[in-house]
């Protein structure tokens, strides 16, 4: 969780720097809030009062990523950078670097293990919901490109037979990739049955029985 500290002092700047010292961090790492800004009173002393400040913590991402994934790397005595970038919605985290594979895993399953925690990890200290995405060596991106490949192919048998498919089990992510690339399809439309983890994608001719 983030830290936050109140201090007080005969001036703004310097509860300020009081905070700072506390959480050991600079001034551009920190929100400020300044609760009262204090005055010198009559002829300097008479009813003076104190400024108040209230310093937090700002989020940093890159080290919480970090603080994150280099222990498990390490572990597994995988050397990889890590890249990230950020918008409004989500944070797109990269690694890559060698014997990265084992941090993908069977079908991705170690790196969806590994993106849920660090999604958990990162949502608690913002406040507020962004998607998390991991990937290693653009492994995303070619699950994607073969996802679509399988729902084309699969949409033409399915329309070829006049009759539903179902795929193998998929996890939320690959299911909506499934979903988006069949949702405009003349012949044929898409919904999931079934319960996490077996949850599978159902591709519906329109026209058969």
């Amino acid at each position: 969780m983030l830290r936050s500290v109140v201090k007080e002092a005969k001036s703004v700047d310097e509860a300020i720097k009081l905070a700072l010292d506390e959480l050991e961090i600079d001034r551009e790492e920190a929100e400020i809030e300044v609760i009262e800004e204090g005055n010198k009173g009559i002829f300097g002393f008479i009813g003076n009062k104190n400024a108040v400040v209230k310093v937090t913590e700002k989020v940093n991402i890159v080290k919480i990523t970090e603080d994150f994934l280099f222990p498990i790397m390490e572990s597994m005595n995988i050397d990889a950078a890590i890249e990230i970038e950020e918008n409004d919605d989500e944070i797109y985290i990269t690694l890559d670097g060698d014997n990265i594979g084992i941090l993908i895993g069977r079908r991705g399953e170690t790196l969806d293990a590994m993106q849920y925690l660090l999604s958990l990890v990162i949502n608690r200290n913002l406040g507020i919901y962004k998607r998390i995405i991991l990937d290693a060596a653009n492994y995303r991106q070619k699950r994607e490109d073969i996802l679509i490949r399988l729902a084309n192919r699969m949409a033409e048998k399915a329309t070829r037979m006049r009759r539903n498919l179902t795929l193998e089990p998929m996890n939320s992510y690959e299911r909506r990739i499934i979903h988006s690339a069949l949702q405009n399809h003349k012949y044929v439309d898409t919904y999931s049955v079934g319960e996490e983890p077996n949850r599978k994608v159902v591709i519906r001719y329109r026209y058969g029985n």
